[in-house]
């Protein structure tokens, strides 16, 4: 269908007035008088934590909730204060419910494979341990003086000599009769070893069987004689069997005599050494492990007996030698894994290298001369979860999930509040040993710093996450600006100064400094909390003005810092801008053009966000497939942007299809996009666009367009409007000012503007313009030059205006299809 531009017989209506924004509503201004002070010399340094109220309150609920579950995620942007304000918090923070305590192993002389977890008040767990040195110290003196002692050695001589005497006339009365058989009790050697044997007697020689079989043979003795020996000496084997199963009797009875006799002399002196060790401890794991002490000792106090001997030897041994005590008595150690002897407060663990074993602890082993690991309960170590009971456990909510395991059995133990020190890594999966330690029970409340999209992530995916971290502490990036706040920014500045001997800050540098606050929290109304950010401009401008041999700190310096860090970081944003520069990519900043409009989009490279002008165009025919994203048709579309599109198709139907169907095609695209389009900020500039391809009249070049828009025309906010509008400037001055160039915004977005220095001045000498606009009608009216129109009752719109051109090409195409379809029956 052949389209004409409006002829000189057709009225066009001229829009109405719209006024640009003056150049006091594009940023807020601070006054350095206003602050009332000279310098940050003339203000105290404050330590408080500023702005993070709602956060504070819910660590606060956090800390002193004891229930089950009630630990903590912090979230929020990083750069506002998290992990201080915890720190500081923690510190301040009294737990009336918690106990220090110490943590220890001891071996399990019951199953050594699952040493014994002990847990004692703070600083028993270094006297256990030095109570068992002094114990082992003092039996390895006194029991072998016991063993020697008269009174022992007497009676164990006259209990030897007793069963020596008995074992003595057992033999001679079996020796007696075996003779009296004619048999005689020989030794005989059976491999390596001598035993007793009998052996019948021939012509006054003892002589085996053997040897009588062949006395048999050569007739010098008669097989009866033979048989009747034979038959004796099997009666007498079964009675020699008898004698010395009475003699290994008589050995037990031996040994049991010797066991009482140590019971009545060596015991009372392990019992009292161990009682002395008893009595000071009031926990019922511990006097259990020391009965199994005491019944391990009774068993094996023959290893005393030779400790003099040991000492001896190892008094000339070197410092750096391993002690004989521990390598004899190796079980008689204690572990102490955490010692809380000389801790006054609770502790608190910063953990910022959360891999398994830091995290739960690991058993060490160690490579012997014979190619083998060994390891045992001494080589247990303590992980922060460990040290951190009765207190605090900090780390990063990521590294946690990143690093095998860790988050699964972290789950695991806040659940069930027992500790298992596993013998393997899950990243390797390979057991030191066969050994399990026995798991402690521990109270820890864990607190854990990330990204408010990871806690989302977590608590509608993992199930366990909602009953084990139930109070989330969201740190504000932002606070309201009021005289108290900035009275805050000028302390927290005061306090940088202080703590890392910065120059002073003059008023005009302190004012700098809050504006860039504002700016960076993206409103006229707000402050930003990101003080570590906030920090760096501090330190940097104090480098340009020592670099200008300045004895303070002013705004140009801190000018100059904004400047450079922008300049650092912006190489993306100079190679894009180059690319327009050399109509690469092509923008127009002048003329006018039908179906084509400058939109504006954002560029975030992590830390740089920019802004640059896209040339959005669209084309209109008669079709049924009404509006067509290109970017979708190339699968480059995300679905925010995708989202925008369809709602212009609802705002065409509601303006338009009212009294005729919406018979039309409109293809639109974002020229030379080629890394994909998301976000629904140029809804609106594509509704220009179309209009403009309806109703054939030309957009302005000269303004760039950001907006999304709803099915009813009314112009939403969007994000990024000072980088938005700072990156169509940019492009504009490149090319030269005309001084009827500008951005068109969502009035929405005037109170979040906080433009560039340059942008003011700009706007203030009239060089540049920035629209704001509430609806369709007004920006389009701003565009175009022509009255947007009025919907009239027949459903159609004014003559003249732009609503009614495209409502008569719209009326055009319905009219040819209905003929095109007619037709086709």
């Amino acid at each position: 269908m052949k389209r004409t531009r409006a002829l000189k017989g057709d009225t066009l209506k001229p829009s109405r007035v719209h006024r640009p924004l003056t150049a006091d509503q594009l940023r807020w201004q601070c006054e350095p008088a206003a602050l009332r002070v000279a310098s940050t010399n003339d203000v105290e340094p404050r330590r408080e934590i500023i702005g993070q109220e709602r956060a504070l309150r819910a660590l606060r609920v956090g800390l002193e909730m004891y229930h089950s579950g009630y630990n903590i995620f912090v979230t929020g942007f990083s750069g506002t204060g998290r992990t201080t304000t915890i720190k500081r918090m923690l510190r301040e923070f009294e737990n009336k419910h918690a106990t220090l305590r110490d943590h220890c192993y001891v071996y399990n002389f019951r199953n050594p494979d699952m040493p014994i977890a002990l847990s004692l008040p703070a600083g028993q767990g270094r006297g256990l341990k030095q109570d068992m040195e002094n114990l082992l110290n003092e039996l390895m003196r006194d029991v072998p003086a016991v063993y020697e002692s008269q009174r022992y050695q007497r009676q164990r001589r006259l209990m030897a000599q007793h069963f020596q005497d008995r074992q003595k006339i057992i033999l001679q009365d079996f020796e007696r009769r075996v003779k009296e058989q004619g048999f005689d009790l020989v030794q005989v050697q059976v491999g390596t070893m001598m035993r007793p044997d009998v052996v019948p007697v021939v012509n006054g020689a003892a002589a085996s069987l053997e040897q009588v079989e062949e006395l048999v043979r050569k007739g010098e003795v008669t097989k009866a004689d033979f048989e009747k020996m034979r038959e004796t000496l099997a009666e007498l084997e079964k009675q020699m069997a008898v004698v010395f199963r009475e003699l290994r009797n008589i050995e037990k009875r031996v040994q049991e005599s010797l066991g009482q006799l140590e019971d009545q002399i060596i015991m009372p002196v392990v019992n009292a050494a161990v009682d002395a060790v008893k009595t000071a401890y009031d926990d019922a794991k511990v006097h259990a492990y020391l009965e199994d002490v005491r019944a391990h000792l009774r068993e094996n106090l023959d290893r005393f007996r030779q400790q003099q001997v040991t000492l001896a030897a190892a008094s000339d041994k070197k410092d750096d030698d391993e002690p004989v005590e521990e390598e004899n008595f190796h079980e008689f150690l204690v572990n102490v894994l955490v010692d809380n002897s000389d801790s006054k407060h609770v502790p608190i663990v910063i953990e910022t290298n959360p891999k398994y074993k830091n995290i739960f602890g690991t058993v060490e082993r160690d490579f012997e001369r014979g190619g083998v690991w060994r390891t045992d309960f001494t080589k247990i170590k303590a992980g922060s979860l460990l040290r951190a009971d009765g207190g605090y456990l900090v780390l990063n909510a990521l590294d946690a999930l990143i690093e095998p395991g860790v988050w699964q059995d972290l789950k695991r133990t806040l659940r069930t509040l027992k500790l298992d020190i596993q013998t393997s890594e899950p990243a390797y999966g390979i057991a030191v040993s066969g050994m399990k330690p026995e798991p402690f029970d521990i109270n820890v409340k864990v607190i854990i710093i990330g990204e408010t999209e990871l806690y989302y992530f977590l608590w509608h995916r993992d199930e366990d996450f909602k009953k084990i971290f139930k109070v989330r502490a969201d740190f504000d990036f932002e606070m309201v600006r009021t005289p108290e706040t900035m009275g805050k920014y000028i302390s927290f500045l005061r306090m940088v100064c202080e703590d890392e001997h910065l120059l002073p800050f003059d008023a005009t540098a302190l004012a700098q400094i809050i504006e860039f606050g504002v700016r960076l929290a993206g409103s006229k109304k707000k402050i930003s909390t990101r003080f570590n950010v906030i920090a760096d401009v501090a330190r940097e401008a104090n480098y340009w003005a020592k670099k200008a041999k300045a004895k303070a700190v002013n705004g140009h310096h801190v000018e100059k810092a904004i400047e450079e860090r922008v300049y650092r970081v912006k190489l993306v944003e100079a190679k894009i801008q180059d690319l327009i520069d050399k109509r690469i990519i092509l923008i127009d900043t002048s003329g006018k053009k039908v179906g084509q409009v400058n939109g504006l989009s954002i560029y975030d490279t992590g830390e740089h966000m920019f802004g640059k002008p896209s040339r959005i165009t669209a084309k209109t025919s008669l079709g049924r497939s009404g509006v067509i994203n290109i970017e979708r048709e190339a699968e480059m579309s995300g679905p925010t942007h995708t989202k925008g599109v369809a709602i212009l198709s609802g705002y065409f139907r509601d303006r338009f299809a009212q009294n005729k169907p919406l018979i039309m095609d409109a293809s639109i695209t974002f020229e030379q996009s080629y890394g994909g389009v998301d976000g629904d900020s140029a809804s609106s500039t594509e509704i220009y666009a179309i209009l403009s391809s309806l109703s054939d009249l030309p957009l302005r070049q000269d303004i760039a367009v950001t907006g999304s828009v709803n099915q009813n025309g009314e112009i939403q906010p969007i994000g990024g409007v000072n980088e938005k509008i700072e990156g169509f400037f940019d492009t504009c001055k490149v090319r030269g000012l005309t001084g009827t160039q500008g951005v068109m915004i969502p009035v929405q977005n005037v109170d979040e503007l906080m433009l560039r220095e340059e942008v003011y001045e700009a706007v203030k000498k009239k060089r540049f313009h920035i629209y704001a606009v509430t609806t369709i009608d007004e920006g389009i009216e701003i565009l175009t030059g022509v009255r947007s129109g009025q919907q009239i009752p027949n459903g159609g719109f004014e003559t003249g205006t732009v609503h009614g051109k495209a409502d008569a090409q719209l009326m055009k195409y319905a009219e040819a299809w209905r003929i095109f379809e007619g037709g086709k029956s």
